[in-house]
């Protein structure tokens, strides 16, 4: 049984499709890729998986239950995660706190109201801090960091919820290409125990970390399959040579 399934996903704005019938689906433990041209409605879609958007028409199933209505915290709380394009790190506070408030909006309010999390959450914060390489900046200001290390500490932040399935939107935009393989290598671990689908431009990127992808094009479907299924389909082919 899929971890995720979204079946006929139209968006429409008033007189823009968006989206028209796009379909995805999700197994357990899957990098899944999501590919096509600028346009073509992959952070729609994306959106419409997290909750940031209603679709017009379709079905998203997630854990096999129906979460086309749900709200984004709905979601969370379903174990779904979303980082989106732009950077949304506190920059003022330290690395340390920006990973532990992840951690606390998972606590009761009266815990953090007599401050009870965060001796118990210190482990949990210097895991995810050493998972992405930022263990030795932990005391930094968020502002402090690279673009890239930005991009790392807001995935370390999804992740400190223990998502089933973590959605990244350009998790590389920006990135200098040492950031890009290293991020790469980062997110390997994240298998064990999290699908993910990732929004990327990046197909060296993507045909490196994904196991599967989707090729979307003008708000449609055009192919789904293997990395290698997709490199060999003439469709994909001719829309990105259309693009170049």
């Amino acid at each position: 049984m899929p971890l995720l399934e979204a079946a006929g996903i139209s968006k429409v704005f008033g007189k823009l499709t968006a989206l028209d019938g796009a379909a995805l689906t999700v197994g357990e433990r899957e990098f899944h890729g999501l590919i096509g041209p600028n346009g073509s409605g992959k952070s729609t879609l994306m959106k419409c998986l997290a909750g940031a958007l209603v679709p017009t028409r379709g079905k998203v199933t997630f854990i096999n239950t129906d979460v086309t209505s749900f709200t984004p915290p709905e979601r969370a709380r379903a174990g779904m995660s979303l980082k989106f394009q732009i950077t949304a790190v506190l920059p003022p506070l330290t690395l340390y706190d920006n990973i532990l408030l992840a951690l606390q909006a998972q606590s009761s309010l009266l815990d953090l109201a007599f401050s009870r999390t965060r001796g118990r959450l210190h482990e949990e914060v210097m895991t995810l801090l050493l998972q992405f390489r930022l263990a030795d900046r932990a005391f930094d200001a968020a502002a402090t960091l690279s673009h890239g290390q930005q991009q790392w500490l807001e995935i370390a932040m999804a992740l400190a919820c223990r998502p089933r399935l973590l959605l990244l939107d350009e998790p590389t935009g920006g990135m200098s290409l040492e950031e890009r393989r290293v991020t790469g290598e980062l997110l390997q671990p994240v298998k064990q125990h999290c699908s993910i689908v990732i929004v990327e431009h990046d197909l060296d990127f993507i045909r490196d970390i994904c196991d599967r992808l989707t090729v979307l094009d003008q708000g449609k479907v055009l192919a789904s399959g293997t990395v290698a299924e997709i490199q060999a389909n003439r469709s994909v082919q001719e829309i990105y040579l259309r693009r170049a």
